[in-house]
């Protein structure tokens, strides 16, 4: 019982680490593969390791072609855009510790994105809390900017901000789709057909805008392994573990640890650095977030803690 309850307690931190460590890992893999091609081979093997769970442990299909356009819509906008605006933004120069911090407005993004897709209402908290939030990721950026020229931030290329914002609106839109139309899916076998449309187009990219050709180093096999395993396969498995025990609620809370956790790694790993403005700025993406979440959900929180 002791057992139990400790592993439930520490399962919530495990996944949200393993979640922060997917921006080092693009930024360890990087440098020996284009963007798009390092999806590629990570989504590729991870067909390959889901398949034979689905058939071990006899998960059920999408009962309709409807289910599995659903999914396949998710996929692409919950791995494939998504993942592939982080990777090709960090590609670009941009830091991963700011990566996580614009994704950090997913909360956010997803408030307004129900509010115009499924006439959710807003609430006047809720609406504090993206104008913080956003507050908040522009100390950030200011520091960065380089006022000397229009089309560049210290760094990397405005183009690098400009598909993270896409990135952040296609989780955002993903989440709500899925909320939507795939709840009820297998979490495996609905996993696997999410990647597999997320695989063609990655590989759709890959082969019109990039060169495909990659550096085999120890490096390289390393950090693709942990994006597959640790993060693909066990991430997703850690999440299954969580939402049994009943612990979705607590979960959500801890999503917000993750640009700040991000951000202490990508300091330690990569000297980059945070001053006085960002730091400030990734106090007031945290509030506005924690501003942001519907208040039923941080009442059900603080029961379940």
């Amino acid at each position: 019982m002791i057992s139990s309850n400790l592993s439930s307690r520490l399962a919530p931190w495990l996944f949200v680490w393993i979640w922060s460590t997917g921006y080092l890992a693009a930024k360890y893999g990087l440098p020996y593969a284009e963007p798009f091609t390092l999806l590629a081979y990570r989504f590729a093997l991870t067909l390959l390791f889901l398949a034979p769970i689905i058939f071990l442990l006899k998960r059920p299909w999408p009962s309709s072609r409807r289910a599995i356009l659903h999914l396949t819509v998710a996929g692409l906008l919950i791995h494939g855009i998504y993942l592939g605006g982080i990777f090709q933004a960090i590609k670009w120069g941009m830091p991963a510790g700011l990566s996580a911090m614009i994704i950090g407005l997913q909360p956010l993004g997803m408030a307004m994105v129900a509010s115009i897709m499924l006439n959710e209402a807003v609430s006047k908290r809720q609406w504090l809390g993206l104008g913080l939030g956003l507050l908040g990721l522009y100390f950030v950026l200011f520091e960065r900017f380089n006022f000397s020229g229009a089309t560049v931030l210290l760094g990397f290329p405005i183009w690098a901000l400009v598909i993270m914002v896409v990135s952040l609106l296609s989780i955002s839109l993903g989440m709500i789709y899925q909320k939507r139309y795939c709840s009820d899916m297998d979490i495996i076998s609905g996993t696997l057909i999410q990647y597999s449309s997320a695989f063609l187009f990655v590989l759709a990219v890959a082969s019109v805008f990039e060169a495909g050709t990659v550096e085999w180093s120890l490096p390289f096999v390393a950090t693709l392994a942990w994006q597959v395993l640790g993060l693909s396969i066990g991430a997703i498995l850690l999440l299954m573990a969580m939402i049994r025990k009943d612990a979705s609620v607590r979960v959500a809370s801890y999503f917000y640890l993750i640009a700040p956790l991000v951000a202490l790694q990508a300091w330690y790993l990569f000297d980059e650095t945070l001053g006085f403005a960002s730091a400030a700025g990734v106090v007031l993406i945290a509030f506005g977030v924690g501003l942001a979440r519907p208040l039923k959900d941080q009442q059900a929180g603080t029961k379940k803690l």
